[in-house]
């Protein structure tokens, strides 16, 4: 989609205290192996705080950034992955209650890794078609620090990562504009991240531990056996996805600035995202995002806001957001730097 007069007025983070992979290996949590093999030298770990209240703290960093209101918002788009608090409750309206107190929809926006810039999409969407208020706010957060969640193995992909980041989506101006924002699905794939693991019961209703290696040595054996899975290559639907976005903003992939892409391993990191898109590392925000980990759906904003708020993208420059998630799905974002960033005054 093509966007016309949105902008991104406000962004801010949560970025835990981060273990290193090193501690990690000497507390026997992680192989040594897997770390050289990673490229990850740390991993935020949000500890006992729970996401929805960093959420609140990072929307709070982005709505004193915008400027705005609190009544110049008209809805309230929240994203996770992990489970948020008690069962059945509502961690969007908690995170209103705590930020803009305003009696607008506080929506949950569930879309795996890919989360943030779905709840973009949506949030660009709603700014387009109702003109009852002229901005948005996007949260996103998780915390793994949970007994059936071990995040240095449940993947040989990624390190699982704690944070919180927030957007603000205004008609009125930004730091950035919104240039386009796609995404897409390849439901082929949704067995990948299902495995041999029964629909019913939920596995966390039972004391199942998340175990994405698991399913993944399922597919392998039945591949072994003869059962060849109906899947492609994923980087080719990431490939897809950003060049029908970089066609919607009127860009070419050689006018993209940087790229802010997910805290995957090295290897994956590479076979899946950066090669399928001709994009090295140094054009990306793997020195960044190597100290932070697998940070679910914050960790294209983190990555922008890296860039932002350290002068790496100025006024004129375009960045590439782009992320993956399970089901599978892929997407994008294209935005344009407007204005340096400012430091902030607390108070």
């Amino acid at each position: 989609m093509r966007t016309e007069g949105l902008y991104l007025a406000g962004i801010g983070s949560i970025v835990p205290e981060r273990v290193s992979t090193d501690h990690a290996v000497a507390q026997g949590w992680y192989e040594e192996a897997t770390r050289r093999r990673s490229g990850i030298v740390s991993v935020a770990v949000g500890g006992s705080v729970p996401a929805p209240d960093m959420a609140v703290a990072a929307a709070r960093t982005a709505v004193r950034r915008s400027g705005l209101d609190e009544d110049d918002f008209g809805i309230l788009l929240h994203s996770y992955t992990h489970h948020q608090g008690p069962e059945g409750w509502s961690p969007s309206h908690y995170i209103l209650r705590k930020t803009l107190d305003r009696p607008v929809p506080a929506v949950e926006i569930r879309q795996a890794c890919l989360g943030m810039l779905a709840a973009i999409e949506a949030g660009a969407n709603r700014l387009v078609a109702n003109s009852s208020h002229p901005a948005a706010l996007v949260t996103a957060a998780d915390n793994f620090s949970t007994p059936l969640v071990d995040r240095w193995r449940s993947s040989s992909a990624f390190v699982l990562a704690d944070s919180a980041s927030s957007v603000v989506l205004s008609r009125i101006d930004g730091f950035a504009r919104l240039l386009a924002i796609r995404s897409m699905s390849e439901s082929r794939m949704e067995a990948l991240d299902r495995g041999d693991e029964p629909l019913f019961p939920p596995g966390i209703t039972t004391g199942r531990p998340l175990d994405f290696e698991s399913r993944r040595d399922f597919m392998r054996q039945q591949w072994a056996q003869g059962i060849a899975p109906p899947i492609g290559h994923f980087g080719d639907a990431v490939a897809a996805v950003t060049e029908l976005t970089l066609k919607e903003a009127g860009l070419t992939l050689d006018e993209i600035t940087r790229v802010a892409h997910p805290g995957f391993n090295r290897d994956g990191l590479e076979t899946l995202f950066l090669e399928p898109l001709g994009v090295d590392l140094d054009r990306g925000v793997w020195e960044y995002i190597r100290q932070v980990g697998h940070a679910s759906v914050t960790e294209v904003l983190l990555g922008l806001e890296h860039l932002w708020t350290t002068g790496q993208v100025v006024p004129g420059d375009r960045v590439l957001l782009v992320s993956a998630g399970a089901g599978a799905c892929a997407g994008c974002a294209v935005v344009e730097i407007l204005t340096p960033c400012e430091p902030i005054v607390e108070g």
